[in-house]
C-alpha cells in the first residue's frame, strides 16, 4: 500500500515526520512530563493520517488513502483483540492469585541469595512465552524486592537479570512479546519455527547472568513467613489459559484462520467458565448477617481470630472486571503507533529505509541495528515497520529480526516495558544508571545470541 516516493520528499510529507518525531519526543519523556503515552501518539496518528488524505485528495485518489487506513486499522484491530484476550486472562490469573501464590512460595522457601537469583531469572526465561514479558518481571521482580529488602547490590543485578530472562523468554515464543506475535500475525514465519530462537534466546540471558552471578554470594536472606492462598478456579482458568493457546495453534495451522480468533474464543470460554464460577461463589456465599456475626466473633475470640476475615472472603467473580483492567493506555498506543507508522509508510518512507539500510547494509548487520535500535525506541514500531518495509530476506534472516527486536530492549533499562515496569517497583534502588553500569554484559549476550543462532539456525539462511 505504499504511495509514489516523491511523496517523501513533500512539504506534507515533511510535516508527518515532524508530527512523528514531535509524538515520539513527548512519549519518551513520559515519565518527566506526566502525561500518558497514548495521547500524544493518538493526536500523531490522527495529524498524519489528515495530511495523508488531503494530499492523495489532491491527487485524485482519496480512495486509495482510504483503503491504506482501512488496511492499517485492520492489522491493529487482529493485534488488539489478541492482546486483550491475553490480557484478560492474566489479570484473571491475578485476581485468583496465581501469581501471588507462586511468589509467596517462591519467598519463603528459604533458598541462599544466589539461588534466588537464578530460580527467578530461570523462571522468568520460561514464564514469559506464555505469560507476558512485562506480567512475568513483575512477578519476579517481586520476589527479588521481598528477599533482598535490605540488600541493594543484590536488587540491581536481579532486576536486570530478571529484565534480560523475560525479553529473552518471550523471544522464542509468539506469545511471548507482541514483536513475536506481529511477525506471527503477519505470516513472516510458521509457528514452529520461532522455537528454533530457543537456544539462541537462552544464550543471551545465560552470558549476562553468569557474570553478574559472581557478584552474589551465598547468604541466605531473612526468613518470610507470607501466606497466600489460591483462589477458588485458579488452577481452572491457567489450564483454560493453555487450552486457548493449543487452539490457536492449532485453528491457525489446520484452517488458517487468524491467531485473533483462537484467542477470543477461548476469551469466550472464560466468560462461560466465570458465569458458573460467580454463580458458585455467590451460592456458597456467607449471608451478610452472619459475616457480621463471624467478625464479632473473631474480635471476641483468639480461637475464632485465626479463621479468614470477612473482608477477605471470596464473595465473587466476574471475567468483565478483569476486561476492563486491560492496559488500555497501551492498548491505545499501540493503536497511534501502528497507524501513525503506517501511513509513513503510505507514503513511501518505510520503503526508503528498506532500501537504504537493508539495501545498503545487508540482512545481517541491519537486523542487528534493529535490536540497538529497539532498546532506544520501542520495538512495537520498529518490527511493525520493518514487517511493512517487506525487505527481501530467507526465514534465517526473519527469525535473527525477530530475536534482536525482542531481547535488543534489555540494553537498557528503558528499552523493555519490563525495564521501565521494575525501575517503578524497585524505584530508587534499581535504576537507568545502575542498569547502564551492567550494560557492557547484557550487549556480550546479545553478541553472543546473534551469533548462537548464526550458528545452529544456518540450514534456514
Amino acid at each position: 500500500m505504499g504511495g509514489d516516493l516523491h511523496l517523501t520528499q513533500s512539504p506534507g510529507g515533511y510535516i508527518c515526520l515532524g508530527i512523528f518525531v514531535l509524538a515520539y519526543a513527548l512519549i519518551v519523556f513520559e515519565e518527566r512530563l506526566h502525561l500518558r503515552k497514548s495521547i500524544p501518539a493518538l493526536i500523531a496518528a490522527s495529524g498524519v493520517w489528515i495530511v495523508v488524505g488531503v494530499l492523495f485528495a489532491l491527487r485524485g485518489e482519496a480512495q486509495r488513502a482510504e483503503e491504506a487506513f482501512r488496511h492499517t486499522l485492520l492489522d491493529y484491530a487482529e493485534l488488539m483483540l489478541f492482546l486483550l484476550a491475553a490480557m484478560t486472562f492474566v489479570n484473571t490469573l491475578e485476581e485468583r492469585r496465581v501469581f501471588a501464590a507462586l511468589r509467596a512460595k517462591l519467598a519463603g522457601r528459604g533458598f541462599t541469595l544466589r539461588q534466588i537469583f537464578w530460580i527467578t531469572g530461570g523462571l522468568a526465561f520460561l514464564i514469559s512465552p506464555v505469560a507476558d514479558n512485562l506480567t512475568t518481571a513483575l512477578i519476579m521482580g517481586a520476589v527479588s524486592l521481598a528477599v533482598g529488602r535490605d540488600r541493594p547490590k543484590f536488587v540491581v543485578v536481579a532486576c536486570i537479570n530478571v529484565v534480560v530472562a523475560a525479553n529473552a523468554g518471550g523471544a522464542f515464543s509468539p506469545f511471548g512479546d507482541i514483536t513475536t506475535l506481529m511477525v506471527w500475525q503477519r505470516g513472516a514465519l510458521p509457528f514452529a519455527s520461532f522455537f528454533s530462537l530457543f537456544l539462541p534466546s537462552l544464550v543471551n540471558w545465560l552470558v549476562p547472568a553468569a557474570i553478574m552471578s559472581f557478584t552474589i554470594g551465598d547468604a541466605h536472606p531473612p526468613p518470610l513467613s507470607e501466606a497466600v492462598s489460591l483462589k477458588r478456579g485458579g488452577v481452572v482458568v491457567l489450564a483454560l489459559l493453555l487450552g486457548t493457546i493449543g487452539l490457536t495453534v492449532a485453528l491457525h495451522s489446520a484452517l488458517a484462520l487468524p491467531p485473533v480468533f483462537g484467542m477470543m474464543t477461548g476469551l469466550g470460554v472464560l466468560k462461560v467458565y466465570g458465569y458458573v464460577l460467580g454463580r458458585r461463589l455467590e451460592r456458597s456465599a456467607v449471608p451478610e448477617g452472619d459475616l457480621d456475626e463471624l467478625d464479632d466473633v473473631a474480635t471476641a475470640s483468639p480461637l475464632a481470630a485465626s479463621r479468614p476475615a470477612a473482608a477477605e472472603r471470596d464473595k465473587g467473580f466476574d471475567v468483565f472486571r478483569q476486561l476492563e483492567r486491560a492496559e488500555w493506555d497501551t492498548l491505545m498506543f499501540f493503536y497511534g503507533v501502528i497507524l501513525t507508522v503506517g501511513a509513513l509508510g503510505t507514503l513511501g518512507y518505510l520503503g526508503l529505509a528498506s532500501t537504504a539500510v537493508y539495501g545498503r547494509l545487508g540482512p545481517t548487520w541491519a537486523n542487528a541495528l534493529v535490536g540497538v535500535a529497539s532498546a532506544l525506541v520501542d520495538n512495537i514500531p520498529i518490527m511493525f515497520a520493518v514487517l511493512n518495509m517487506h525487505p527481501d530476506m530467507s526465514q534465517g534472516h526473519w527469525l535473527l529480526v525477530t530475536l534482536t527486536a525482542g531481547v535488543g530492549g534489555s540494553l537498557l533499562s528503558v528499552g523493555s516495558a519490563a525495564g521501565v515496569a521494575l525501575m517503578g517497583q524497585a524505584r530508587g534502588t534499581y535504576t537507568f544508571r545502575q542498569h547502564l553500569r551492567w550494560t557492557w554484559a547484557v550487549a556480550l549476550g546479545y553478541l553472543a545470541s546473534i551469533g548462537t543462532h548464526l550458528l545452529v539456525n544456518r540450514r534456514y539462511f
